[in-house]
């Protein structure tokens, strides 16, 4: 089949499914508008879908199951902040897609649909899977957990994630870590209350997280080799009530970020021992809980070369690189990634020249629509290449 030209032909399809998504944004693990659209598509399609870590869908195609399975993922997560788009199909309320995964759900659909249409083509199978909180860094764990990588067994996987500033349509790939790790902390430092008069009758969690905000930033200016990658951010400090009250706790939260597994570990056992001694300086005393965690999302050389090669092959040597880039932002694909060889792209969404000015995670951010048959065309073309060519 050609992927690009069927692409094209039902690009207003999946523009419709995209834009009925965005408006129904739902957060972490609870899909259920979200994953019942999902099902009801697939079904139409003729796959027999199934319910997978609460709301995660998946289903496969292909007949030839003496050659190999190649999972492709799409995540279904929004985000906790009110859109500011102005598009006609803006989410209302307290959450929406500005991450794009609306957008990642609706090409995934694209390239199932397609696959099913050239079913007998493939050389292997497709398992599809419709994940939740990616956001929340759980989805990926929970599946794997509940068995996504067996039943067909996994061989390989594939993802991508749509990036808002490059021109739209363009496809970028590197070999190697290209997304950091992702540790989210939480910590609350306990102290003592007081009228906001007598402060020598408290232990002030205010100063202490004062003082531990600039102590973790030490680990990284004084501790850390400088040619690492590393970003540690707080960014969210909540404590007290009125002005005139010390109160009697504070709480940091925060996320650690790096290429380098040894040093993902060595930052984390300092800010236990930096946040420990900083609460117990000033007489108080800390808790550290992580919400959630991911490691370095790692491409397979191997299959960045194949599918890499099979996307020049169908969009054009100027529409698709291989570049030095890598995200300090994380991705939690990194799960499965660390499992089976792995292939990660991203698909641009609409460069500044283009007018489009927002980056993701951005209430007003806006997507080209444009870039949705060519991502399930990328998506369908990479996996049933990969399967031919594994099979030679």
């Amino acid at each position: 089949m050609d992927y690009l030209k069927r692409a094209m032909e039902i690009k207003e399809e999946i523009i419709a499914n995209r834009r009925y998504l965005h408006q129904i944004p739902e957060l972490g693990m609870e899909l259920p508008k979200t994953s019942a659209f999902v099902v009801e598509k697939l079904k139409e399609m003729g796959y027999e879908p199934k319910l997978i870590s609460g709301y995660g869908v998946t289903a496969t195609v292909g007949k030839k199951t003496d050659g190999k399975v190649i999972l492709l993922r799409a995540d279904m997560d929004a985000l906790p902040m009110e859109e500011e788009s102005g598009l006609p199909f803006a989410a209302r309320g307290k959450c929406a897609h500005t991450c794009g995964h609306d957008l990642h759900t609706a090409i995934l659909l694209g390239a199932a649909k397609m696959l099913k249409e050239s079913e007998e083509e493939l050389e292997g199978i497709v398992k599809l899977v419709f994940q939740p909180g990616e956001e929340t860094l759980e989805g990926a764990k929970a599946l794997i957990r509940d068995g996504i990588l067996e039943n067909p067994k996994v061989d390989a996987a594939m993802a991508a994630h749509v990036i808002p500033l490059l021109p739209t349509g363009f496809i970028g790939y590197n070999k190697g870590a290209v997304a950091a790790s992702a540790d989210y902390f939480i910590i609350t430092l306990k102290g003592l209350g007081s009228h906001g008069a007598c402060p020598q009758l408290s232990v002030d969690p205010i100063n202490m997280g004062v003082h531990l905000h600039l102590a973790l930033q030490e680990i990284i200016s004084r501790e850390v080799n400088p040619e690492e990658m590393v970003v540690l951010t707080v960014g969210k400090f909540q404590s007290g009530s009125a002005g005139n009250v010390i109160p009697e706790k504070a709480v940091l939260e925060g996320t650690l970020r790096t290429f380098n597994e040894e040093t993902r570990k060595f930052v984390l056992k300092r800010i236990d021992e930096v946040t420990n001694g900083v609460a117990s300086t000033f007489r108080g005393n800390a808790d550290i809980n992580y919400k959630g965690s991911v490691s370095s999302l790692k491409v397979d050389p191997e299959m960045a070369d194949i599918i890499g090669q099979a996307l020049k092959e169908l969009l054009g040597e100027k529409n698709v690189a291989q570049t030095e880039e890598r995200m300090t932002g994380s991705e939690d694909f990194a799960e499965i990634a660390a499992k089976v060889p792995s292939m990660f792209f991203v698909i641009g969404t609409g460069s500044p020249e283009e007018g489009y000015r927002y980056g993701g995670h951005h209430p007003k951010v806006v997507f080209n629509e444009d870039c949705l048959p060519i991502g399930a065309a990328a998506y369908a073309h990479g996996a049933a290449k990969w399967l031919e060519r594994v099979r030679q």
